[in-house]
């Protein structure tokens, strides 16, 4: 018999594609050769995204692993819609045919077939073909148990969120602040959260979600779930929490500019501040950070990049001397670095000099925090950031709380940033707990994912899983 085959439907985003493709290549490593992974393309909506996506596919074809690459033919993108979340799961939807046609023409057996969260319009095909539907959700536990409570809030709250009086709850977390929902819920007449609810409810029907977290890292959010308190009346889906799942390239033989500057740092004395694809401030923000980390002291390393051109999503290389104050480099430069364009975050935060990490709360940069032990300053600007910033703060322990301003798009003030980073770096008492907590969730995310731990329990469970059931179905 062909090796069974595991099909992997991706959506384009950075922090959605990579990591689900290093997910896949973590069950084919426990799989130790019993199954195959096969990924769908989708092709990207821009040919930006169509070229980065193209580079990524290319490099993991050189890796030799035993992983195919199947293009589906291109789909018109949505025109007229809302905001990204609508814009994914429609270009999505779209493919359905093209994911039927993909899927019943493969030679190898079919194990199961894992979509990304935005793909659940596609566990009809899934149902269509008689093969199993997983979930995997790049997100936490946290924001999992929120999106699975989600059909039932809806149900239960006439109004919007920001209306009601006291907290949401969600099972197996603290209560819930309203101003700590993710972006795409605040708006109930908006279609990117009709589309949420939609998501929530078609994840109770998988056969499986795939979460990148680790049962250490979120123990009362996965327990709510296993429990089924999150989908009351509907069965809870297995869960398998497999994290942190995190891509380690070996680093560059040449070391990039930001670390050989970091290498010159003492250890745990730098602040870094980074803020994913699609972060970026205009002036007034840039002014106030600034300022915030003249006042702090503290030695600093900030990624600052420059609003995206008109009509484009990504944000441009920063242009220095029009968003900083005047004097700012010169007065700072023998404790700070500002770097204008990408730098790598992952070799950044492995680097002893790192004492705290100022983020967007992207999950994805969050763990990659986590597993180097590095505590946070949560700076939420979209998505499900400020659920993560919640989460990081109320609920692990980890980050020093930051007040942001969701009413004035998520602005800071120069003396809370001040104030955060003097935590993070200093004295306080609430930045030595969010150490302790971080060097703690150090140690359990390494072990969780060595041989025995948790994840790679959670991942064994899984491949088996599957495979069982593929050798059923064949064999009937």
């Amino acid at each position: 018999m062909a090796t069974p085959t595991v099909v992997l439907v991706p959506v384009w985003g950075a922090g959605h594609l990579m990591s689900l493709l290093e997910a896949g290549k973590r069950l084919l490593a426990r799989a130790g050769g019993k199954l195959s992974l096969t990924v769908l393309v989708m092709r990207p909506p821009t040919e930006q995204l169509a070229a980065e996506v193209e580079g990524h596919f290319r490099r993991e074809e050189a890796s030799g692993l035993d992983v195919r690459f199947v293009h589906l033919p291109a789909v018109d993108p949505p025109t007229d819609f809302a905001g990204i979340e609508e814009f994914v799961s429609r270009f999505v939807q779209m493919h359905a045919p093209h994911v039927r046609a993909a899927i019943s023409s493969l030679a190898s057996p079919v194990a199961a077939v894992v979509l990304d969260f935005f793909c659940t319009t596609l566990i009809d095909v899934c149902r269509d073909v008689a093969v199993p539907a997983y979930v995997y959700f790049t997100s936490n536990a946290a924001m999992l148990a929120l999106m699975l409570r989600l059909p039932a809030l809806h149900e239960e709250l006439t109004v919007e969120f920001e209306e009601m009086e006291g907290a949401v709850d969600v099972p197996g977390l603290p209560p819930v602040p309203p101003s700590s929902l993710p972006k795409p819920v605040m708006d109930k007449k908006n279609p990117n959260y009709t589309w949420f609810v939609y998501h929530g409810r078609r994840f109770a029907e998988a056969d499986g979600i795939i979460v990148n977290t680790a049962a250490e890292l979120e123990r009362s959010a996965l327990a709510a779930i296993a429990d089924g308190r999150c989908t009351r009346g509907v069965r809870a889906p297995a869960v398998y929490p497999i994290g942190p799942v995190i891509s380690f390239t070996p680093p560059p033989e040449q070391p990039h500019e930001c670390v050989r500057w970091l290498d010159a740092q003492p250890p745990a004395s730098v602040a870094l501040l980074c803020f994913g694809s699609l972060g970026f401030f205009a002036a007034p923000q840039a002014h106030e950070i600034a300022r915030g980390l003249e006042r702090s002291g503290h030695r600093f390393l900030w990624v600052l990049r420059s609003p995206p051109a008109p009509g484009a999503r990504h944000p441009t290389d920063a242009n220095l001397a029009e968003l900083l104050p005047d004097g700012f480099l010169e007065r700072t430069k023998d404790r700070g670095l500002v770097w204008p364009t990408w730098a790598p975050q992952r070799e950044i935060l492995a680097h002893a000099a790192v004492g705290g990490f100022v983020t967007h709360c992207g999950w994805n940069s969050t763990v990659e925090s986590l597993w180097h032990g590095v505590p946070l300053a949560p700076w939420p600007l979209y998505a499900e950031q400020h659920m993560n910033a919640f989460t990081l703060v109320a609920a692990m322990g980890v980050a020093v709380a930051m007040k942001v301003d969701r009413k004035r798009d998520n602005f800071v003030e120069a003396a809370e940033l001040e104030r955060a980073v003097k935590e993070l770096l200093g004295g306080g008492e609430e930045g030595r707990k969010a150490r302790e907590k971080a060097m703690e969730m150090k140690a359990a995310c390494r072990n969780a994912v060595e041989e025995g731990g948790s994840s790679d329990a959670a991942l064994h469970r899984l491949a088996e899983q599957l495979y069982k059931g593929v050798v059923v179905t064949t064999s009937k």
